[in-house]
């Protein structure tokens, strides 16, 4: 194998590879970094759950292959100054070259490097804005658990449907989804993204610059192709559940207030809370009065009152301050509206003009 390429375009291939590879494995090779060079230079990596394949601009003096641990390469890359950089295999090993350096890499054999699954040519799949799709992911992986004692819960829930992708995640206490307008194919696709995957899907699609991306979806996998990247995901076989059945169909109140007013109230509370991190919500309409409370034995006691337009009835009722702050960011409106379907029920949070994205929390049983 020899090649000649830019630091700059092999090392943002390996940086995304490096990510991928399996830090503590068993099996030395999913630690590594495949470096197949053919008509062209790829750059491959997994964990068997996850996978990537990226092709990398150059020249191709010989073809080959070779495989060496992913963190020697990538620090490697970053200790080189120059700008162009020349690898080459030298007794089956790697030879990274560069102006004033010269690096001998320990290969790993090739030969046990699991198979990546790769788009077949000329296959179509959903074409969908880049940025609407990390969008669609950012603005809901925050409410999935972070363990995977349910699969289902600890996953993002993307359902393709007519003329909308929509993701969401839940834990079981608070809930998140979003609306992607277009994209969608001709039938109805569902697939559960492990959450750690769809993190490093986001970490991927953010560093990558075409406008749109291709998914691929089957029982087993999602492939998303994006200008020179492949990634490549298992799912998780299970059914997400039925979240449409706990959404409040009736609302008892409602308020609106600026999402930088109640963002202030939430920063001050955390203050006040101490450990509990509880806050709570008071609605009287008929008086125009919303006001946050939150107390500490240790630290004292808060009770603001906020500006807000108001319909419906009376309503006490507490919450998890993070619960409640973890949303806003996903929310593009000035101002946001609280549904309230009594005490014990879930309060569901909308900006006023983003119908595309909607917030349901429990509250606390207190």
């Amino acid at each position: 194998m020899k090649i000649s390429t830019t630091k700059e375009k092999l090392l943002n291939a390996v940086v995304l590879a490096e990510r991928i590879a399996g830090k503590k494995e068993s099996l030395q090779i999913l630690s590594c970094i495949l470096l197949d060079v053919g008509k062209d230079i790829s750059v491959r990596a997994t964990n068997l759950e996850a996978g990537i394949h990226v092709h990398v601009g150059g020249d191709v003096g010989e073809r080959g292959i070779v495989a060496v641990p992913a963190n020697v390469l990538s620090q490697t890359l970053h200790s080189i100054n120059s700008d162009k950089i020349n690898l080459k295999t030298d007794s089956n090993n790697l030879l990274v070259e560069a102006r004033g350096t010269k690096t001998l890499i320990k290969s790993v054999p090739h030969e046990e490097f699991p198979t990546l699954t790769s788009v077949e040519g000329g296959k179509k799949g959903i074409i969908i804005s880049r940025e609407r799709l990390i969008r669609g992911i950012q603005s809901v992986s925050y409410a999935a658990s972070a363990s995977m004692i349910r699969p289902e819960l600890g996953s993002v829930f993307v359902s393709l449907q007519s003329g909308a992708i929509i993701c969401v995640a839940t834990d079981s206490f608070r809930l998140a989804e979003k609306t992607i307008p277009g994209g969608a194919g001709k039938q109805d696709v569902e697939v559960l993204i492990p959450l750690k995957h769809a993190t490093e899907l986001v970490y991927t699609l953010e560093h990558i610059t075409g406008d749109e991306v291709n998914l691929y979806i089957d029982d087993s996998q999602i492939i998303v192709h994006a200008d020179d990247v492949e990634y490549v995901s298992r799912v998780i076989e299970g059914n997400f559940p039925n979240y449409k059945e706990i959404i409040p169909k009736i609302v008892t109140s409602e308020i609106t207030v600026l999402k930088s007013d109640f963002t202030e109230t939430l920063r001050k509370a955390r203050v006040f809370s101490g450990n509990d991190q509880h806050i709570g919500l008071h609605v009287y309409p008929k008086r125009k009065i919303f006001t946050a409370t939150a107390q500490s034995a240790d630290v004292g006691e808060m009770s603001d009152l906020i500006d807000a337009a108001f319909s419906g009835e009376d309503v006490d009722i507490n919450f998890h301050i993070g619960y409640l702050a973890d949303c806003l960011s996903s929310i593009s409106s000035d101002s946001i509206t609280f549904s309230f379907s009594g005490v014990g029920r879930p309060l569901v949070i909308r900006g006023v003009s983003d119908s595309s994205f909607m917030y349901l929390v429990m509250p606390l049983n207190r």
